[in-house]
């Protein structure tokens, strides 16, 4: 799985594949591959383990290779080691059919078996080699049958870019439980799995949905129905965002320029929210009686997104006095949740495609849940599924660490829960309007810690070589330090973990010894003296503390840890946001001093669409 890009027009296709795939490097990926056909020299199929840059240096920047039309892939290994012969496109037997694919053939092993008794030989270690060669066992003259019957047989999750030497004047594309969007141009058209591979040629774009097959040439795309193969009408989006916002603007990372985004990315989440002093969330529409009759709230997530959860577990019970609880997105289905037609299940994804979210809000759905999602992406798979959508409208995120669609999915919790709170009474009038009053002074806040941005930079330079590292804090503090350490092991590669500081004295604390760098986070102030207790403990056994607080508590934190990070004042609902802040920047100055690959870490992808 990873990035996908198909091109078909009158231009050289090879460089415009290269150039789309370098716009999904942000994703993740070990290796990449084009297949170009030109009518001289038939299909051509080019692979490289690595970065793209070798890929593009072995065919001169797509120079080398002729033709316009053809696919493009960088792959993040599922089955095969990365290397060249696993890379995608993946080649049929006679070397006519061309597969890029992302997600996960469950039963390719059956197929593999089916094939090689037919005489087949596999060459590469992936699933996805089945697809080509099943394509091929099936084709008499007509592709888009051929790819039907393909579909017939496979399970699990695709998204299929392909072309065949016998009918280059097209391409083909399917999809189940994996991306994949249709771009239109004037004389050419685009497949991807992302918009933002094709922003530089087309604005106006459609997602395919499940068991839909498109068949595109220069001219047009058609969209098919699976298994009938009935045309299907599609709605076009026109995506407004300007291709600068996927590039780094004069910042060396993505992240960097992320991290300076989150002042506005999240003024532009909650402005247009709050009107004549109240939250107005348009377009959904539960009401108090629904409210009040809600039994839970269940929020589901993976990775930050299920982070943000946990500081909405805090919020949401807090404000509404109604039990919530926070599931793995990738456990939910397994664990037979409790689950009603009172329930509401808010789901939690960047990427709106996130497959194991998916499947989950599918479960949640199944069992009569309402369900109300928090994505970014407009059009989405998420978005169109959910019964209610709340878009963080944060712009793209390119770097693999998410920090701006942290913060854009903790603002609309936020709103989630004055708006709730106002609708059930649970909150007094004028405490609420005091929150939506300080909800307008956190951009500028944000902008304060990280035009202070230096003295984290200076602490980062102290512990950066640090191979094990803690954070601490309770209640909400705890669910800040979850998403610190998070960020801190996936870019810099150190082991870190995040405890509930009262937790310490139940084995953890024997990980503690001399020198044990432990970032304790202590603005939650009705624990503050507690947390202050848990540092004494770790500073008696060694330990070297970096402290977190507001300002007002900044004399009293520094008297008892070795270096101190502030952070403005603010209503104690809305300290999550400042308080992530610094651990972003922590985790980025480690990352950059230990010389790391901070947008594309190693092993992780930006989208992951598969189990």
């Amino acid at each position: 799985m990873c990035g996908i890009v198909g091109y078909i027009g009158a231009e050289e296709a090879a460089p415009i594949l290269l150039d789309g795939l370098a716009r999904l490097e942000y994703r993740g990926y070990d290796s990449a591959g084009l297949a170009v056909f030109s009518p001289a020299q038939g299909l051509q199929v080019v692979k490289a383990k690595g970065r793209l840059s070798v890929l593009s240096g072995i065919v001169d920047g797509g120079s080398a290779l002729h033709g316009t039309v053809g696919v493009g892939h960088t792959r993040w290994a599922t089955h095969g080691e990365p290397s060249d012969v696993n890379s995608h496109p993946q080649v049929s037997a006679s070397g006519r059919i061309a597969v890029v694919h992302n997600g996960i053939i469950e039963n390719y092993v059956q197929i593999k078996e089916f094939l090689a008794s037919k005489g087949v030989h596999f060459v590469s270690q992936t699933d996805t080699e089945v697809v080509a060669h099943l394509l091929e066992y099936y084709y008499e003259g007509d592709i888009l049958e051929a790819v039907s019957k393909v579909l017939h047989r496979i399970e699990g999750a695709y998204a299929l870019g392909i072309i065949c030497a016998d009918c280059p004047d097209r391409l083909i594309a399917a999809r189940k439980d994996s991306p994949l969007i249709l771009g239109y141009g004037e004389g050419f058209n685009f497949l991807a799995s992302d918009v933002t591979a094709v922003i530089k040629y087309t604005r106006d774009v459609c997602y395919l949905e499940d068991g839909e097959i498109a068949v595109l040439t220069k001219d047009a795309i058609q969209v098919y129905s699976h298994p009938y193969l009935q045309p299907v009408e599609k709605e076009r989006h026109h995506v407004d965002w300007e291709i600068s916002a996927a590039e780094k603007g004069g910042y060396e990372h993505f992240m960097a320029k992320e991290i300076m985004e989150q002042p506005k990315a999240f003024h532009d989440t909650i402005s247009p929210r709050i009107q004549d002093g109240r939250v107005v969330l348009e377009g959904l529409d539960l009401d108090g009686d629904y409210l009040r009759r809600m039994d839970k709230i269940y929020i589901i997530a993976c990775g930050s997104s299920y982070h943000v959860g946990m500081v909405a577990k805090y919020i949401l019970e807090k404000a509404l006095r109604k039990p919530v609880e926070v599931a793995l997105a990738s456990e939910f289905r397994y664990c037979d949740p409790l689950v009603t037609r009172d329930t509401l299940c808010i789901v939690i994804s960047q990427s709106g495609e996130t497959i194991d979210t998916m499947a989950a809000l599918r479960e949640a759905k199944r069992r009569g849940a309402t369900i109300l999602s928090i994505v970014n992406v407009v059009g989405s798979s998420i978005a169109r599924e959910s019964d209610y959508v709340l878009y963080t409208w944060a712009g793209p995120e390119i770097a693999v660490a998410t920090t701006k669609a942290y913060s854009t999915q903790l603002a609309l919790i936020y709103l989630i829960t004055l708006r709730f709170a106002e609708l059930l009474g649970t909150m007094a009038e004028e405490e609420r309007r005091a929150v939506i009053d300080e909800l307008r002074t956190i951009p500028g806040k944000m902008q304060k810690i990280l035009d202070d941005r230096e003295s984290i930079q200076y602490y980062a330079s102290i512990y950066f070589n640090h191979e094990s590292i803690f954070f601490i804090g309770r209640n909400i503090d705890y669910a800040i330090g979850l998403e610190g350490s998070l960020k801190l092991k996936e870019i810099s590669y150190i082991h870190s973990e995040a405890y509930a500081a009262g937790e310490l004295k139940h084995g953890t604390i024997s990980l503690i010894e001399e020198g044990t760098l432990v970032i304790a986070l202590a603005s939650c102030a009705p624990l503050f003296d507690k947390l202050v207790s848990n540092i004494v403990e770790v500073k008696s056994r060694g330990a070297d503390v970096l402290g977190l607080t507001v300002e007002s508590k900044g004399e009293d934190l520094k008297k008892v840890v070795d270096n101190a990070i502030l952070v403005p004042d603010t209503h104690p609902m809305l300290l999550p946001s400042l308080d992530v802040i610094p651990m972003q920047l922590f985790a980025y100055y480690v990352a950059l001093m230990r010389g790391c690959d901070i947008d594309k870490p190693r092993n992780l992808a930006k989208s992951v669409t598969v189990e």
